[in-house]
């Protein structure tokens, strides 16, 4: 099954190549037939894990389409659509998305890292150095952590708003990827800054800042990093996008990033799936919350309980918890992870769904989604071949 799993998403990345780049799916979908900065880049981490050189030219492609695109302000296009000399931008749809700027940066970064070219990161540094720019007037305060819109990731129709998790995480990767090459004193403070403020604001008993003191000390911690919090106070969902980098970056002490792995392995061998649900527990009707989602989408209402990001489970999502787990020496727990991507991506097929309903394990979304093949890919060589990011 893993051999096979592995070629059919090998050939499904391939499927998915075009000269501008790696789209989100091969099926015929309105706007899957897009070079997106957040699925290209995940797809681009998969080819480098790959070794293969056209999935390796098609990431450059990649790059070089949403850096040829980039705003004159800095932000880094959601998604293009390439038609022959035709060309269609989208810097977000109901609002901006803030992660498209921080996977252009690991993008770009990992590109150089791993393939050794240097030349390509150098061309690129004026472009880079505009994102970190702009990623620092989002912080509004500057006060190190970034205000990300309601929609302005991609849980693009879910309730986090505000200091997201999940996008303090991205922006320190992409801040370390470019320092291995800048060596800039201001971006080693930078680092050391943004870390500290996320321990602060996300962590228990940890000394620091506290953006929003009142909230921090009402809010009762779990085994993990809560997903966002604003002027409101702390959402509490598990976000298992963010805790997952958060293990990769090694985010608190050892103590609590093995609470993390627990937590995390208790809520995936719950489910039939054998998968962690993207947000977990999910946001029901007669919820609090609820008035946040029943409005938030552009053609049709997904998120219902236990699908897309409200509680359903992203193989996608999966392959960087399996990372995070490798990164924690969890290697077992990792090609247990593996399997069940496999498993997943196999249904009717191999049609590489891009989630599943956690509750029912029926598929959802759209069919033959390339970062679910990637997920199958990056943690297939990180187990077997000692594939490692660059962080």
């Amino acid at each position: 099954m893993s051999d096979v799993a592995y070629e059919k998403a090998i050939a499904l990345l391939r499927k998915v190549t075009t000269p501008a780049g790696f789209v989100a799916s091969a099926e015929q979908t309105t706007n899957y037939s897009r070079v997106w900065a957040r699925d290209g880049v995940i797809c681009g981490l998969a080819a480098l894990a790959s070794e293969d050189e056209e999935l390796i030219a098609a990431f450059r492609a990649t790059l070089i389409t949403l850096a040829e695109n980039q705003h004159e302000v800095g932000t880094i296009p959601s998604n293009v659509l390439v038609e022959g000399s035709k060309i269609e931008i989208s810097y977000g749809g109901l609002a901006g998305r803030v992660d498209a700027v921080t996977w252009f940066v690991i993008g770009v970064t990992q590109y150089a890292f791993h393939t050794g070219d240097d030349t390509f990161l150098n061309q690129y540094i004026p472009k880079i150095e505009k994102c970190l720019s702009l990623l620092q007037a989002w912080e509004f305060n500057n006060k190190h952590l970034l205000y990300v819109p309601l929609s302005g990731n991609w849980a693009d129709e879910y309730i986090t708003d505000g200091y997201v998790l999940y996008d303090q995480l991205l922006r320190l990767w992409a801040l370390k990827g470019y320092h291995h090459f800048a060596q800039k004193e201001s971006i080693a403070e930078k680092i050391v800054q943004v870390t500290a403020q996320i321990e602060a604001n996300y962590l228990p008993r940890v000394t620091g800042e506290k953006f929003h003191e009142r909230a921090y000390d009402s809010h009762t911690f779990q085994d993990f990093l809560p997903c966002s919090f604003s002027p409101s106070g702390y959402k509490t969902q598990f976000d298992a996008f963010a805790n997952s980098l958060a293990l990769l970056l090694n985010i608190g002490a050892k103590a609590f990033q093995k609470h993390i792995v627990k937590k995390a392995v208790s809520i995936a061998s719950a489910t039939d799936l054998g998968l962690l649900p993207a947000f977990w527990p999910p946001v029901f009707d007669d919820d609090e919350d609820w008035h946040l989602l029943k409005n938030n989408y552009k053609y049709e209402f997904r998120n219902h309980p236990y699908e897309f990001h409200n509680g359903g489970s992203w193989p996608m999502v999966n392959g960087f918890f399996g990372l995070a787990l490798i990164s924690k020496s969890e290697n077992e727990r990792a090609s247990l992870i593996l399997q069940k991507i496999n498993s997943a991506n196999a249904v009717n097929d191999f049609s590489f769904y891009e989630n599943f309903n956690t509750s029912t394990a029926a598929p959802n979304g759209v069919a033959f989604c390339a970062w679910s093949a990637a997920a199958t890919i990056l943690l297939d060589r990180a187990i077997h071949h000692n594939f490692k990011f660059l962080i």
